[in-house]
């Protein structure tokens, strides 16, 4: 297997953590700190009233500070990753990385604290001292067997969530691809027989949550470098192996793997060989999760295996256990609730979702992560990647109901659907706007075209539609070319309805339709047939036409322009309309709206007041009140320049009317435009609050701001949204994602020109 691992110098590395600024962690306000107002509110003197607050009642530390979603992640470095004792401050890259990683998969925060002792007690002391400041403790790379008493004593002392991530993250993750790989072989849980190879933290909490799970105790042999845990033995053992010490004639690895049905190794490069390989059971699940190198590789596996399923802990080879699945959403969800704790129930809750998700068809961010090729349910992926963005909206919830159903929860969450739907809007700013949207089209179950329907993307995209309950997805193409896109892609035969544009018995009417419409502009009546019968764009924009579909997706594999173009062949722009692309930007909380930003090169002034208005109607339509700014380098006059004498007279045109329901202003520069304080220095202005319709004065300035803002910041950007043709048509760029496509076929279903314009006879 050619290794996908990612590979660096140490210098690479230093230079990482060092610049531009050390380490990997900064403080970020969530309140304003721009007036004396705003810093009197944040500290003296009217932080005075929550203080108050709070001594009178302490739980209201989670409603006034940040305590709620804060997680404290706790080392004093007796056991960094592989590299042993290296001491407490030697762990901070390693800390200072585990709370990079609760804030980019579950937008949890979190501090670093390394704790300078190797004493039990004084470590329990200093936690339980300072734990009252967080919503949670996750311990890391603790030794063993000393974590066991720190995190026992702790979740006993403390009234909140205390998770040693060593011992319990491997386990929940291990045992999620454990449930699926014995669905996969046929397997009950409570039948297998288990070899664990390492007797650490990691090791002794695998043997005890797959026994929760259902597997037997007297199946699962630990075995540590003194052999196999059994009744009676005294080398190296202590109250926590003993828990698991049973009745058996075995005592090597090697012994304990003779037969197994499973081996889960947490321990050390080299300590499986071949040999104990080929003397498994049929169709072996082996888990051989040392790091940085497993027991034994796959490879060697393979080669005296070939009906095993293999994983490890690194990401070059299929099946990565990997840490980042659990921690961050068991905390996710255990805050959420305000959970006094994570117990046993919550961790199984856990694992079980993990393996539900695996087996979910994947979304594109998946097939990106494997370098396009998409995997599928099966034995090379038992495991969801960490790289799946419904990790933050699946795991949780299942987190959150054991623990309320287990009693530990102290605010229960009374509609989970709503509190799933909250969890994607925390890592996706478009899941809000979306979510509505999309609640919208749900009731109207409109029959959408997706005009390229021949290609695995759109394919994917039309099932993920229909899925969803979108609406009807209806795919133009050759039936044997989309059935085997279905095949190739995992999608159900028969599940989606295909048209072949060639074959169809509209086209008699298409034609006689397109033909009186084109014959004055050089098209043979054969042209035109030729037309309806090869031209999915124009095949499609007909059954819109004649309402045998509602709306209209393409663009993945032609240019925007082109395929523009093919639809104008048909449609029309809806009377005295300008046909426009909106983007939408959402970023750090605020959304504001580009127009125009694929249609028009260089508007003259009364485009732009045709695309003001198509703009600010589509706003309003979407919920938002419309303050619309035509932006240009200028601002009132201020300097002089071609492109700016538009704006301005675009302005003029619009005064001179009274029927604009809609703030407006310009010319004016964009940082002035979204300055919520700008009428200090031009109290004249006529927009109340920062504009967020930003009227562009060309094409090129609109693209570019809209690609710069995604480049240089965490912007995320949907559309252009294509408005104004008489029937709803959506353009993708070439190669869009399956989101993207399905995202421009929900906007498709919406209409929202229909809202805005309420076309004649719908």
């Amino acid at each position: 297997m050619t290794s996908k691992r990612p590979t660096f110098t140490d210098k690479e590395a230093l230079e990482f953590h060092s610049h531009p600024q050390p380490g990997k962690l900064s403080v970020t306000p969530t309140k304003p700190m721009a007036t004396q107002r705003d810093l009197s509110l944040a500290y003296s003197p009217g932080v005075a009233i929550p203080v108050k607050a709070i001594a009178e009642n302490e739980d209201l530390a989670f409603e006034y500070t940040s305590k709620g979603n804060m997680v404290a992640v706790i080392s004093n470095g007796t056991a960094i990753l592989g590299l042993g004792n290296l001491g407490a401050m030697a762990s901070k890259p390693v800390m200072e990385g585990k709370s990079v990683l609760f804030k980019r998969f579950a937008d949890v925060d979190s501090i670093d604290i390394e704790v300078m002792s190797t004493d039990t007690e004084e470590i329990i002391n200093t936690v339980r001292n300072i734990g009252p400041t967080f919503g949670g403790i996750n311990l890391e790379d603790i030794a063993s067997p000393e974590c066991f008493i720190i995190e026992s004593r702790l979740r006993e002392e403390l009234d909140i969530p205390v998770f040693h991530d060593d011992q319990h993250g491997t386990a929940i993750i291990a045992a999620a691809g454990l449930i699926n790989a014995c669905h996969i072989t046929g397997r009950n849980l409570e039948d297998v027989k288990v070899a664990i190879s390492g007797a650490g933290a990691a090791g002794l909490s695998c043997a005890g949550l797959i026994r929760h799970l259902g597997v037997k105790a007297e199946n699962i042999l630990m075995c540590d470098s003194s052999g196999v845990v059994y009744e009676g033995r005294s080398e190296k053992m202590d109250q926590f192996k003993s828990a698991f010490a049973v009745k058996t004639e075995k005592r090597t690895l090697a012994e304990a793997m003779d037969g197994a049905d499973v081996f889960l190794g947490l321990s050390v490069k080299g300590a499986v060989n071949q040999d104990m390989v080929s003397k498994m059971a049929k169709n072996p699940i082996i888990f051989a999760m040392a790091n940085p190198d497993p027991e034994i590789t796959p490879e060697d596996i393979k080669q005296v295996r070939d009906d095993a399923i293999i994983a490890t802990g690194r990401s070059d080879y299929p099946n990565q256990v990997n840490n980042v699945l659990g921690f961050p959403y068991i905390f996710r969800g255990a805050l959420d609730v305000r959970a006094r704790s994570i117990n046993e129930e919550m961790k199984v809750a856990a694992a079980q979702a993990l393996a539900e998700l695996a087996r979910e068809d994947v979304p594109d961010e998946v097939a990106a992560a494997y370098h396009g090729s998409r995997p599928q349910f099966g034995r090379d992926y038992i495991i969801p990647t960490p790289f799946d963005p419904r990790l933050i909206s699946f795991i949780p919830p299942f987190v959150a109901q054991a623990a309320m159903d287990t009693g530990v929860a102290r605010t229960p969450i009374p509609d989970m659907d709503e509190y799933r739907r909250m969890l994607a809007r925390r890592l996706d700013p478009t899941a809000s706007f979306l979510q509505g949207v999309q609640a919208a089209v749900r009731e109207k179950s409109a029959r959408i075209v997706f005009a390229e329907g021949e290609e695995p993307s759109v394919v994917r995209a039309a099932y993920s539609f229909k899925n969803q309950g979108l609406g009807h997805p209806i795919l133009i193409g050759r039936e044997e070319q989309v059935t085997r896109a279905m095949h190739q892609m995992g999608v159900p035969e028969g599940s989606l309805d295909i048209i072949n544009a060639r074959l169809s018995d509209r086209n008699p009417e298409y034609t006689d339709y397109l033909y009186d419409r084109l014959n004055r502009q050089g098209y043979l009546r054969r042209d035109v047939q030729r037309l309806v019968n090869q031209d999915r764009n124009v095949f499609g924009s007909c059954m819109l036409k004649f309402g045998d579909a509602d709306g209209m997706v393409t663009g993945v594999t032609r240019n925007y322009d082109v395929a523009l173009k093919d639809v104008q062949t048909v449609l029309n722009p809806i009377d005295d309309k300008q046909v426009i692309g909106m983007s939408m930007v959402i970023n750090q909380g605020k959304t504001i709206f580009i127009a125009d930003t694929s249609i028009t090169e260089l508007p003259l002034a009364e485009d732009l007041v045709s695309i003001a208005e198509e703009a600010a109607s589509a706003v309003n339509s979407l919920g938002f009140t419309p303050r619309v700014a035509f932006v240009s380098y200028s601002t009132f006059g201020n300097p002089m320049g071609e492109r700016m004498e538009k704006v301005r007279e675009a302005v003029a045109m619009l005064d001179a009317r009274d029927d604009i329901d809609f703030e407006y202003e310009g010319d004016i520069s964009v940082d002035v435009a979204m300055n919520p304080g700008h009428k200090l220095m031009y109290p004249f202005s006529r927009l109340t609050d920062a504009a967020n319709v930003l009227v562009m004065p060309a094409i090129h300035s609109a693209a570019i701001a809209t690609k710069l803002l995604t480049s240089m910041s965490r912007a995320t950007v949907l559309g252009p949204i294509l408005l104004g043709f008489e029937k709803p048509v959506q353009i993708a760029s070439l190669g869009a994602t399956v989101s993207d496509i399905v995202n421009l076929a929900t906007f498709a279903a919406f209409d929202i020109d229909k809202l805005v314009h309420n076309r004649p006879g719908e």
